[in-house]
């Protein structure tokens, strides 16, 4: 293992004014869920992704997206179709909510899901239980926007309303519009290694002020208005703290150079490897799509490359202290899903077999892109 500095897949980012905010909490005392910071954050995500949706602050991604459940009436026994190649903060707040996951699998051009066997699942799901799945959860996975035109029409024809994950998306667009206002509602994160972070972090973005606002609602343990705490429904403690959404407001100042840094680092990958045969980097199918390339992703086929594959690409960059990591292993192949119906292919698992995300962080140097360059050259020569 060398010595040389770690250099990381997706490491936070600092653009400086995010100390200013945090110390107005501080000198404020605004140090509880609630406060300014959480609605400027809001305000300022509002206004990126256009004034026509709202944004609900929240503690992560994946409590975005069981609030969407929650609020789409998925109960016990709804079945809810998911993307299968996706981390599993997409897939487990389906099980919160006691109700059955159907994967579906990918597609080749942007890795997300597949219209076509989104359409088989839902016309075998009617006809094997007599109803149709409650909702569809899509994701933009590592900031490639999914067909969203295609998707959507398969969704809309059948009446199934269709939450957005755009957890790696914020800054991603199709056709000019933002990722995070397609779906009914849609989920944002800002976890430590995306593209802005708040340390842990997400919001819901719903296409009105009043799902925002119960949203909130829900977010808070669901408090009746009463001078005393009661409640009539089941709430969750979801909310983002006053603290937190101070390092946000600092981060969005940054958002769109960290967007335009991170593209870059996908050019410098598609460069390095452009001589190489059977090395593939993930880019967008047509100029509809524009990827923020949260992380940027290669796949290999070892029968061009002259019998170098994945795992020996990842091993050549850990001994230079360099991480690397393979994709996504699909949900329908977890052990805590064996048992749940899968429809597709196999291009979910090819991708998982053969795919690596390499570092992609905006805060990636001169110095480290050179190490990085150094490990494939000797590799491949």
């Amino acid at each position: 293992m060398s010595n040389l500095p770690k250099i990381w897949l997706s490491s936070p980012h600092m653009g400086g004014e995010e100390q200013k905010f945090v110390n107005e909490a501080f000198e404020t005392n605004w140090i509880a869920p609630l406060g300014p910071n959480v609605e400027g954050f809001e305000e300022d995500l509002k206004q990126y992704l256009g004034s026509t949706h709202h944004v609900a602050c929240l503690s992560s991604g994946t409590a975005a997206l069981h609030l969407a459940l929650v609020q789409l009436g998925v109960g016990l026994d709804d079945e809810v179709i998911c993307q299968s190649f996706t981390f599993c903060g997409s897939s487990n707040p389906i099980l919160y909510q006691g109700a059955q996951p159907i994967f579906v699998d990918s597609e080749e051009l942007t890795w997300n899901i597949c219209p076509q066997a989104l359409e088989e699942a839902i016309k075998d799901r009617i006809k094997k239980t007599g109803k149709k799945p409650k909702a569809i959860i899509a994701v933009h996975l590592y900031g490639m926007p999914y067909q969203v035109e295609a998707v959507h029409e398969v969704a809309q024809n059948y009446n199934i309303p269709v939450i957005e994950d755009a957890a790696e998306a914020l800054g991603s667009h199709y056709k000019g519009k933002n990722c995070g206002t397609f779906g009914s509602l849609a989920a944002l994160s800002f976890n430590g290694n995306k593209i802005i972070t708040t340390s842990g972090g997400g919001a819901m973005v719903a296409p009105t002020k009043e799902l925002k606002q119960e949203t909130v609602f829900l977010a808070t343990q669901a408090r009746d208005e009463a001078p005393h705490y009661q409640h009539s429904q089941i709430g969750y403690n979801y909310r983002m703290s006053n603290l937190v959404a101070g390092v946000g407001r600092g981060q969005m100042l940054v958002l769109d150079k960290h967007v335009d840094l991170r593209r870059k680092m996908n050019q410098f990958y598609v460069d390095l490897f452009k001589d190489i045969d059977g090395i593939e980097v993930l880019q967008e199918p047509n100029y509809d799509y524009f990827s923020n390339h949260w992380l940027s992703c290669i796949l290999v086929n070892s029968d061009k490359t002259k019998g170098i594959d994945r795992e020996q690409i990842r091993m050549a960059f850990l001994a230079e202290n360099i991480e690397s990591r393979p994709l996504w292993k699909p949900m329908h192949l977890q052990p805590i899903f064996e048992n749940t119906p899968f429809y597709g292919s196999s291009v979910a698992e090819k991708l998982f077999e053969n795919g690596l995300c390499l570092p992609s962080g905006s805060n990636l140097t001169d110095d480290d892109r050179s190490r990085i360059k150094k490990v494939i050259v000797e590799l491949f020569n």
